[in-house]
C-alpha cells in the first residue's frame, strides 16, 4: 500500500526527530541552530554591507528584497493552505518553544535560502559556506520538532527561486539599476559624514611624484 506525500512527509519527520532522543548529545547544538544561528546572516548582511564595495552592496540589497518577498510569500501560503506544527498534530520530541502558528512553509528556511542564494551567485564560494549553514538551520527546525522535512524544502525551494528572480530583475532593468545607484549615492553622501572613508597613501601624494 503505497503512504501519501503526508505520510512520508510524516514518517521522514518521525526518523530525525527521534534522533534527539537517542543522539540528545546533539540537542545543544540543533537547539543553537534552530534559535540562534539565523542571526548570523544578519552579521554577513552588515559585514559585507561595510565593506563598502558596490557589489556587496548591490548583494546586500538583493538579498534583503528576496527575503522579504519570500516571506511576504510565506505569509499568503500560511493562510490559504494553513497546516498545524508537529507537536499541535502528533506527540513530538519538542527541545524549543514556538508558536502553533502555520508550519509550512518554513520561514526560517525561506530567509536563510533566500539570503544565501544571492551570496551564491556574487560569491560561488563563500556562498557554498553559507548555504551549508542554510541547511543546518533548516534540518535543525525538523530535529527539534517545530517543522516538518518538507516544511523546510518548501521554504529551501521559495527562498531559491525568489533569489533567482530577483536576481534576474534587477539585472535586465535599468530602472532597477538606476534606482539603486540613486539610493545607495544619497545614503553614502551621509555616510561618509558620519564614517569618512580612509585616505590612500597614493591619493595623499604631491602632484608629480
Amino acid at each position: 500500500m503505497s503512504m501519501s506525500m503526508g505520510q512520508i512527509d510524516y514518517q521522514l519527520f518521525h526518523v530525525i526527530n527521534e534522533w534527539g532522543r537517542s543522539a540528545s548529545s546533539l540537542n545543544p547544538v540543533m537547539r543553537l541552530l534552530a534559535e540562534r544561528a539565523f542571526y548570523l546572516f544578519f552579521a554577513g548582511l552588515l559585514v559585507y554591507w561595510f565593506t563598502r564595495k558596490e557589489s556587496n552592496r548591490r548583494m546586500v540589497v538583493e538579498s534583503v528584497v528576496s527575503a522579504a518577498i519570500g516571506l511576504g510569500i510565506s505569509w499568503v501560503i500560511g493562510h490559504l493552505f494553513y497546516r498545524n506544527r508537529p507537536f499541535v498534530a502528533h506527540s513530538v520530541l519538542q527541545l524549543i518553544p514556538h508558536p502553533a502558528n502555520a508550519s509550512f512553509p518554513s520561514d526560517h528556511s525561506i530567509g536563510a535560502f533566500a539570503i544565501a542564494a544571492i551570496f551564491v551567485i556574487y560569491h560561488r564560494s563563500e556562498g557554498v559556506i553559507w548555504l551549508i549553514l542554510a541547511a543546518c538551520i533548516a534540518f535543525s527546525r525538523v530535529w527539534t520538532g517545530v517543522h516538518y522535512p518538507f516544511d523546510v524544502l518548501g521554504g529551501a525551494l521559495i527562498g531559491i527561486i525568489v533569489s533567482a528572480g530577483v536576481h534576474h530583475l534587477a539585472a535586465r532593468f535599468t530602472f532597477a539599476s538606476r534606482l539603486f545607484k540613486a539610493g545607495l549615492g544619497w545614503y553614502e553622501k551621509y555616510e561618509s559624514k558620519i564614517l569618512p572613508r580612509p585616505v590612500n597613501k597614493e591619493d595623499q601624494l604631491p602632484a608629480g611624484k
